[in-house]
């Protein structure tokens, strides 16, 4: 498949970025070295990835995101004390998510929107209730759901953007998701980066103490000011609408960063795992994701489409 002009032009600046970044980590004297050396080499797997998904066509890019939907509920099923009758219900969880992807592939909206918030709901009580087990029962029922919704439902989000109308974006779907998912994690970037160099004032002590109200509003001005150069490239969005997208990914992409360091604490965990060197694991990478994907969806559905 041959990408779109503009999505070429924005996939070669990502890698001008992250080739400046790598100079920058390996000549400038910086304390925290090896730490920013794992965190810029796994971003270029990361965009390797991601590029070539891309390049590979609408099935590629589903394929990549469904494998990354897998892998997120695969480690905070892991995280998460389950029972040993809970493991004939977390298959048919895990068989949610090629259905889920399935109902992306196909465009079917309707089923897309219910299926696992409606049907697979409950689906997965009246399982656990034939069981037999009510020994906590509603714990262990909500956990299983919480994380379908989260990973699987929340993320699906971002992949049926490609399964919307290609002539009303100047870069069809693939442009809405590079889009989406440029701005979430650049606004991970520049609040780590705005809340190391200015934060004072924790947004979310008790949480997360690292996360300070600089980051946010540093985070915030970044992330809504590179949504305004990139949106005339990828998105249909107007002047006003640019600036509400970029303002909403940055609050509940932080939101949905604060969320995952909520379950974290809660565990008493430092990172959801360790497949990616720097960042920690898979939910690490995709919790901002969590909230910015359907927000986006929805926000963009809403006024064009």
């Amino acid at each position: 498949m041959n990408l779109h002009p503009h999505i070429a032009v924005i996939l070669a600046a990502t890698v001008a970025v992250l080739l400046i970044a790598t100079i920058a980590v390996r000549l400038l004297p910086l304390a925290n070295r090896d730490e920013l050396t794992r965190r810029v080499n796994s971003w270029w797997v990361i965009v390797a990835l991601f590029g070539a998904a891309l390049a590979g066509g609408t099935n590629a890019t589903l394929w990549l995101l469904g494998l990354i939907s897998f892998l997120a509920l695969k480690e905070y099923l892991s995280l998460i004390p389950t029972r040993r009758s809970d493991r004939r219900v977390l298959f048919w969880a895990y068989l949610a998510i090629p259905a889920q992807y399935g109902w992306v592939a196909a465009g079917w909206y309707g089923m897309f929107i219910i299926f696992i918030p409606v049907y697979l709901f409950l689906f997965i009580a009246l399982r656990k209730v034939l069981i037999g087990e009510t020994e906590s029962f509603l714990r262990s029922t909500a956990t299983i759901q919480w994380g379908l919704m989260t990973t699987v439902f929340s993320l699906s989000h971002a992949g049926y953007l490609l399964a919307l109308p290609e002539e009303v974006s100047p870069a069809g779907g693939t442009g809405l998701l590079l889009f989406l998912i440029l701005l979430t994690e650049l606004n991970d970037v520049a609040q780590y980066v705005w809340g190391k160099r200015f934060g004072r004032h924790p947004a979310a002590p008790r949480v997360s103490p690292n996360k300070t109200v600089e980051g946010l509003l540093g985070g915030a001005f970044t992330t809504t000011l590179a949504a305004w150069f990139i949106a005339p490239w990828l998105t249909p969005l107007t002047g006003y609408q640019t600036v509400a997208a970029g303002v909403l990914i940055a609050i509940f992409g932080f939101a949905g960063d604060l969320t995952l360091s909520a379950v974290k604490r809660d565990l008493g965990i430092k990172d959801s795992g360790h497949l990616l060197p720097g960042h920690g694991g898979v939910l690490d990478r995709v919790d901002s994701l969590t909230f910015t994907a359907p927000l986006f969806f929805h926000f963009l559905y809403y006024l064009h489409y």
